[in-house]
């Protein structure tokens, strides 16, 4: 389901800690309040019970020392809220209706989106389902200090669900973007979007999975996944908005949720910060996102039993069924039965991760490759092509 927290683990450690070193007081010695020996007086019988004046002075200045670590870790989170809340905008959008239902020809979406710097221009990154449908005119975007801005220009890939608006004005704060996928799972994220219109909300989480494929999403199928899985929560409205680390950097861009209810559940999917930059950076200077291309058809059920005919104890990788005559696979020397290990020195864990490795892949380069054939690793290097060349 489009999309259009918990504790982590540094959390944990100091929550521990603390409560080791409240451990450490001495035990609390409540000291019993006599009951009047006057006849005919009620009497509260928890009075023995309670704490004195003096006690509960001291529980506060136990409380107080005791929160100081849990302080230092909110005022992080205090930070990076004011750091990215005047980056990411909210998005309407007034979309056509193919199908006019009920007399109307048009509906109203919404989603989120972040301020970043690509290409040298400033544009809103978002997800295309939120924007796709409306015209130029009917997408606004609105920032955190209240301005309304309409974008210059659009444009979007449906193999990813990305999409790019370029816009104009004074002072748009632009959020940074991570170098590279170093995401594990465990590592705290801030969620920022408009959850059900709720404009600018934060929540946190954890990286509860990495490399999520194969998901079913809507309608128009997204071709390129590898999903970050978190378990901020993410509701409706989310779409497009980010997915930050603790140093404040954007891994990841929201965009879907599992949920039987339609509201978050703990288990949200957003697109690694390589691939978003990946497929702006292209749409943003060519129009289009260009994808390698190999020529071969994949094993879309390798089993057990197939690796363990091809000699493997496992399967791992991509088994090669089919190489295309004059393709860049069949130039290399690849071969059906041939097991794609590796991928420009990333190890490939199927055949959805391999589709995904070379969608991301620029053209016109050659790629190194490992491959598993006959009980043996053999290297080659294979000339990516365009694959629009070939569709």
């Amino acid at each position: 389901m489009p999309a259009s927290s918990s504790f982590s683990g540094p959390i944990a450690i100091m929550l521990l800690a603390a409560a080791v070193v409240a451990a450490a007081d001495e035990p609390q010695r409540l000291t019993p309040v006599p009951a009047t020996a006057r006849r005919n007086e009620r009497i509260d019988p928890t009075r023995q019970v309670r704490l004195t004046a003096q006690e509960r002075a001291r529980l506060y200045e136990q409380a107080a020392r005791d929160a100081e670590p849990l302080e230092r870790q909110a005022m992080q989170l205090r930070r990076l809220a004011a750091l990215l809340k005047p980056s990411v905008v909210h998005i309407d959008a007034r979309k056509r209706l193919v199908r006019p239902r009920g007399g109307r020809t048009t509906e109203d979406d919404a989603g989120s989106g972040v301020i970043v710097a690509v290409a040298g221009r400033t544009v809103v990154i978002t997800n295309r389902h939120v924007i796709n449908g409306a015209d130029l005119d009917a997408i606004a975007i609105r920032l955190d200090d209240g301005r309304e801005l309409f974008p210059r220009r659009s444009w979007s890939d449906a193999g990813t669900d990305i999409a790019a608006l370029e816009i104009e004005g004074a002072d748009l704060p632009t959020a940074r973007l991570a170098d590279d996928d170093s995401l594990q799972i465990g590592d705290t994220v801030l969620a920022i979007g408009s959850p059900f219109g709720l404009s600018h909300s934060v929540t946190l989480g954890i990286v509860s999975a990495l490399g999520r494929r194969d998901l079913e999403l809507g309608e128009d199928a997204v071709r390129f996944q590898d999903f970050i899985q978190t378990d901020a929560a993410i509701n409706p409205g989310n779409s497009g908005g980010p997915l930050v680390n603790l140093r404040g950097e954007v891994v990841g861009l929201n965009t879907a949720i599992a949920s039987n209810s339609g509201g978050s559940e703990g288990i949200a999917f957003a697109i690694p910060i390589s691939i978003v930059r990946f497929v702006t950076t292209q749409l943003v200077e060519h129009g289009s996102v260009a994808r390698a291309y190999l020529g071969v058809s994949l094993d879309r059920d390798f089993t057990a039993r197939e690796a363990d005919r091809l000699g493997m104890v496992r399967p791992i990788g991509a088994r090669v069924e089919g190489v295309s005559v004059g393709a860049p696979a069949a130039a290399a020397g690849v071969r059906p039965d041939d097991v794609i290990l590796e991928f420009g020195g990333r190890l490939i864990e199927d055949d959805d991760h391999l589709m995904s490795v070379v969608g991301m892949t620029p053209v016109d380069q050659t790629v190194p490759v490992v491959l598993f054939r006959d009980g043996e690793r053999i290297d080659v290097r294979i000339p990516v092509a365009r694959r629009t060349d070939f569709e």
